[in-house]
């Protein structure tokens, strides 16, 4: 019997087995993917910060990224730039096995192929019944960490409640000409109540995607095409990957036995739908909860409640004040996001909120709320009139 199992090796879960295994704990990871370099929905852009503090490989970077490129629904441009790179554009795939290489170093054993059925926890143990490659195998375990991704049907059947809003995300690799900054488009044709992207990776290669409360694939047809039409892309031939995204954290994260970490949390941003950094933020606080927990052979509910504290001391006023921001974008019309362009540029609200101290990739929440938030939500005010800020 194992010490814990974690269902997903994804960025996150490999984190949390890394963790646990380096505290002298016997880890298995269960990957229902047949190869742990199968592509993913993601665009794969991460902070600085984020690349730093867990040491991600240089080797796995496509690019560092200053600077980028926001276009309204009637194609305004905005141009954001600093002098110092603010994140990197990393092979996802080979992120995905850095991290599990990282881990498998530890002594953790990672299953591929392998389907979880179902998850039944018991007085001493969890059991994890699994389809593999036609059969049936089941894997013991003092715990269990879900990090499996966006499954909400599946953390609901485990009794951690519903994902309450969500977006679908559609994203494929293209051909491009001379792209070399990331590029933002906005728009209810684009992308409805969200946005579309174009990140440059190798040369003359890039990803295109959106996310969208509806259907995401033919609004990336038509994104492609507009592409397309502008030159910045080739073919319109090419292979969409479709994925999930949770806007909202799940109402409980913990119970006996188990936690539940990363997207199929609900730890992501809800601004820009990122959860990469989040994630390994929040396998590093459980792996610390579920390590002590562990060793004083208590893992019941009330044990590892301070997992949900710890994380939510960390992220929850970030997530809560993203989320709000999220709910007033998806209010505007097209028009109206085309007016707060204008009155960005024309006041040079763009350049203040650049040189705002406090302002990063990952942490919007403190500006927002403070005083540069006040100078943008001004812009927002003159742009759509009399609109109840959500921000208080």
């Amino acid at each position: 019997m194992y010490d814990v199992a974690v269902i997903g090796g994804g960025p996150t879960g490999s984190r949390v087995a890394y963790r646990l295994a380096g505290m002298g704990y016997g880890v298995v990871v269960v990957e229902q993917k047949d190869r742990l370099e199968e592509p993913v929905c993601c665009a794969g852009i991460i902070s600085r910060e984020c690349v730093e503090s867990f040491d991600i490989d240089e080797s796995i970077i496509y690019r560092w990224a200053n600077s980028a490129r926001l276009f309204s629904p009637a194609g305004k441009m905005l141009r954001v730039y600093r002098d110092e790179p603010q994140a990197a554009i990393v092979d996802r795939t080979a992120l995905n096995m850095a991290l599990a290489s990282r881990a498998r170093g530890e002594g953790v054993e990672y299953v591929l192929s392998s389907r979880v059925r179902s998850v039944q926890v018991g007085d001493d143990r969890v059991r994890i019944e699994v389809a593999r490659q036609g059969e049936k195998s089941v894997f013991e375990a003092r715990a269990a960490v879900i990090a499996s991704g966006f499954r909400p049907r599946f953390t609901a059947e485990l009794g951690f409640g519903t994902v309450s809003d969500f977006v679908m995300g559609a994203q494929a690799e293209v051909e491009t000409a001379g792209i070399d900054e990331v590029e933002v488009y906005c728009g209810q044709e684009i992308a409805p109540a969200f946005f579309g992207w174009l990140v440059p990776t190798s040369p003359h290669r890039a990803l295109v995607g959106l996310l969208s409360r509806r259907t995401p694939v033919p609004y990336l047809k038509k994104l492609v095409a507009s592409l397309i039409a502008g030159g910045k892309t080739g073919s319109g031939e090419f292979e969409a990957r479709i994925g999930g995204v949770s806007l909202r954290p799940l109402p409980r994260t913990y119970g006996d036995r188990m936690l539940v970490v990363g997207t199929a949390a609900g730890q992501v941003k809800p601004t820009t739908g990122g959860g990469i950094y989040f994630g390994l933020l929040c396998a590093d606080i459980a792996a610390s909860n579920l390590g002590r927990a562990l060793e004083a052979d208590d893992l019941s509910a009330g044990s590892l409640a301070g997992y949900e504290r710890d994380w939510k001391r960390k992220l929850w006023h970030e997530l809560k004040t993203g989320y709000r921001a999220r709910r007033l974008y998806e209010r505007l019309s097209d028009r109206q996001v085309d007016r707060i362009f204008d009155i960005i540029k024309s006041s040079g609200i763009d350049e203040a909120l650049l040189e705002a101290e406090g302002l990063t990739f990952d942490w919007h929440g403190r500006v927002m709320t403070g005083l540069p938030g006040l100078v943008w939500r001004t812009a927002f005010r003159r742009a759509i009139g009399r609109v109840k800020s959500p921000f208080r």
